[in-house]
């Protein structure tokens, strides 16, 4: 296997170095067993022969062929892996998002085969998080907002079925958590009630940090919690000196122009997903003292891929057979 891979750093170089299947089998074996001590991905066994002309390995602990694909979100794929790599570079690049119907046009695969890669991608693109946001000295920001289609967008048929009151009922909850300076978070939460709200801050906020939010009552009583808790009333300014959330905001809208003006249409089942892709983004992106290019993200995104193959059968429900986008 070759040892130096001078990796791509643009789409077009990209798509000319995975339009060879030596570099791209030479990048994903790199990238999948870095000290280069390949194992087996359903026994751990050492012990292997390399069959060069399929580019498979046959394990003789569990005697079972394998192959790079095997463990990761490329698992049982029909798709080479010249596609899937342009397909990976495709999503986790475009900042408001890019639809099923363009990445298959783009790769020449159909729309439902799109689809479920994008799926797959965005399971990848799932960071646990373990460490918390914030601390003494460090200002977090924490505001939530509601997703759900504009019933005056829907098709007659799908407004009768999706919208039964006026106001938030039909919609789904989603909060934000966001460290000036550093990484935000999303997650989706039953409703906006005090119990929900508060104890995901307590999850994912260290004590002492100074935390800002709007005047939504659910925030009250952080300050008793170890919190230098100070709010913002929208109805009078949306910013008061360093009291603002602006970032969330921000954040918000580049989510919204993807789900609204890109996907379209977001069941809530499949949300959770969708904020896991925008908040890779976020994450990744260039800022003031930290450069970020498309190469480094694709980098970062390859580097969750193992551990976290996603079926259609998962991913749709058993005997479920609708369109998305």
């Amino acid at each position: 296997m070759r040892q130096t891979l001078e990796l791509p750093k643009t789409l077009q170089e990209a798509v000319s170095f995975f339009s060879d299947p030596q570099k791209t089998f030479d990048y994903a074996v790199k990238l999948r067993w870095p000290d280069g001590d390949v194992t087996c991905p359903r026994c751990d066994g050492t012990e292997h022969s390399f069959i060069s002309t399929r580019r498979i390995w046959f394990c003789k602990g569990c005697k079972k062929q394998f192959t790079v694909k095997v463990g990761t979100i490329f698992e049982d794929s029909a798709l080479g892996m010249d596609k899937w790599m342009v397909g990976v570079w495709l999503i986790v690049n475009a900042k408001n998002g890019i639809s099923s119907y363009e990445v298959g046009r783009a790769l020449g695969i159909t729309q439902k085969s799109a689809w479920h890669m994008m799926h797959r991608v965005r399971r990848a693109l799932h960071e646990k998080e373990t460490v918390q946001l914030g601390g003494a000295g460090k200002e977090v920001e924490v505001d939530e907002t509601f997703v759900g289609g504009a019933a005056r967008f829907m098709h007659a048929s799908r407004r009768k079925r999706v919208i039964t009151e006026r106001g938030v009922k039909d919609k789904t909850a989603v909060m934000g958590i966001l460290e000036r300076g550093g990484r935000v978070r999303a997650m989706m939460i039953p409703n906006r009630k005090k119990h929900h709200i508060q104890g995901e801050i307590r999850a994912h906020v260290k004590a002492e940090s100074a935390i800002y939010s709007d005047a939504l009552l659910s925030y009250y009583g952080l300050n008793n919690q170890n919190l230098a808790h100070q709010v913002v009333d929208h109805a009078e300014s949306y910013v008061n000196g360093q009291v603002h959330t602006n970032g969330m905001e921000n954040f918000w809208s580049l989510l919204k122009r993807g789900l609204k003006g890109t996907y379209i249409a977001v069941e809530p089942f499949h949300l959770f997903r969708y904020l896991d892709e925008q908040v890779f983004r976020d994450n990744n992106r260039a800022k003031k003292d930290h450069f970020v290019g498309d190469g480094d993200r694709f980098q970062l995104a390859m580097q969750h891929i193992a551990g976290k193959r996603l079926t259609y059968q998962e991913l749709t429900g058993k005997g479920t057979d609708s369109v998305h986008q």
